[in-house]
């Protein structure tokens, strides 16, 4: 009779534990959300993530289900839960106010719609998609609108003060202003994502990354009014890959040092990117009279298709509209290769390299560049040029064209 009992309990107790190793899975729609896309479910989905975020089981799966649509106002989710692994499962459509007015703004700044923060182990992914309904904001301007230009912060979709996430699968579109931002966070993994925007919408930045380590993004489609991928200061280690980009204003370090500060970036590598019908390629910016760097940068193996300007560092950057002074400071730019860039610019210059003239650009170097001159896929017989000031000690080390005098051939034996 021992044993029975002693073995019923063991069960007893192995199913509970069975059971506490399955993942929590909770339904906005059990919140109350209704789905139809015209009726507020900021509410249903904030009960929602309550009962997600004080389950006690290990892992809570917060669902978005499939075929309904979703009208949200700001809304923040913060990760200080039991669980140790969020996943939020997007297969709905989330639509932003479209109206700059009806945006309710009391509980949660105007500065991002969608908020994640201080999440250890989060995952975002589904087939759903993300609306901003950005074209009343574009609209307005800085003018009539001073919300929308009170901060350089303004995401469709936040990553803040996280570290280990994975987002994928899904789709963002028509941001007011930046479509995903990663802050302060680290171990953050994007992939499959499809960003769009019309390509005459401002500051519809598609990904916008700063003060984090260790981020990829990966395997995306990203089509803007801005760049496709910025890298703003205090990033670092920073990996993007299969990129395709355009129409936009590419992929974009910085800008660094606006007012003096002390900014940094360094260890970033771009690899098998594709831009089609850009402004840009691949740019780094910054302003003159800065503090800090940009170095160890790797640009590998990148296609262009009628971009304006493929390859550019520019160190010359100032306020709109007023004069440039020359400073005896600026963000020093080293350690920079460019290897495997072919395609064709629709621009005079396709490779320029604007540096300051009190720190040059050092250790700059070129291998196998080929940017002939053509539109709609066809090359022509113009010759596109390069520009150079203020680089030093840089290298050529194999075939690039245009030529770039400023680069020391590099020979090999």
């Amino acid at each position: 009779m021992g044993l029975k009992m002693l073995f019923s309990i063991s069960f007893f107790q192995w199913v509970l534990f069975v059971q506490s190793m399955e993942p929590f899975v909770y339904d906005v729609n059990l919140a109350g959300a209704i789905g139809d896309g015209e009726s507020d479910d900021t509410e249903a989905f904030k009960n929602a993530w309550n009962v997600v975020c004080s389950s006690h089981i290990s892992s809570g799966i917060f669902r978005v289900p499939y075929g309904q649509k979703f009208l949200l106002q700001p809304l923040t989710f913060n990760g200080e839960c039991r669980p140790k692994n969020i996943t939020f499962q997007i297969d709905g459509i989330l639509i932003a106010p479209s109206d700059p007015s009806s945006w309710k703004c009391k509980e949660t700044n105007c500065n991002n719609w969608i908020t994640f923060q201080h999440f250890d182990g989060l995952i975002i992914q589904g087939t759903g998609s993300l609306h901003g309904q950005g074209q009343k904001w574009w609209q307005m301007g800085c003018m009539h609108n001073k919300v929308l230009c009170s901060s350089q912060k303004a995401a469709s979709f936040a990553i803040l003060d996280s570290k280990n996430v994975h987002i994928s699968g899904l789709t963002s579109v028509d941001s007011r202003k930046w479509h995903i931002s990663i802050e302060r966070s680290s171990s953050v993994h994007a992939s499959k994502l499809n960003i769009k925007a019309p390509k005459d919408s401002p500051n519809t930045d598609g990904i916008r990354i700063q003060h984090s380590t260790n981020v990829t993004i990966a395997s995306s489609i990203i089509k803007t009014g801005d760049d496709c991928i910025g890298i703003g200061d205090g990033s670092k280690y920073i990996n993007i890959n299969r990129i395709f980009c355009g129409p936009g204003h590419g992929i974009s370090i910085g800008s660094l040092g606006e007012n003096g500060r002390r900014e940094t970036v360094e260890y970033v590598t771009v690899r098998r990117a594709n831009f089609y019908a850009t402004e840009n390629g691949l740019k780094i910016k910054t302003w003159q009279g800065g503090h800090g760097y940009t170095r160890y940068i790797r640009f590998e193996h990148i296609s262009f298709s009628k971009v304006i300007r493929p390859i550019i560092i520019d160190q010359y950057t100032c306020p709109l509209h007023q004069h440039c002074k020359n400073y005896s400071t600026a963000v020093e730019i080293s350690n920079i290769l460019y290897n495997d860039l072919r395609g064709t610019t629709n621009g005079e210059i396709a490779v320029e390299l604007s540096c300051s003239k009190s720190v040059p650009c050092k250790n700059i170097r070129m291998k196998d560049i080929q940017l002939d001159y053509g539109i709609n896929g066809k090359m022509y017989d113009g010759h596109p040029k390069s520009h150079c000031l203020n680089v030093v000690q840089s290298w050529d080390e194999g075939y690039v064209y245009p030529n770039v005098p400023c680069l020391t051939k590099k020979l090999s034996y």
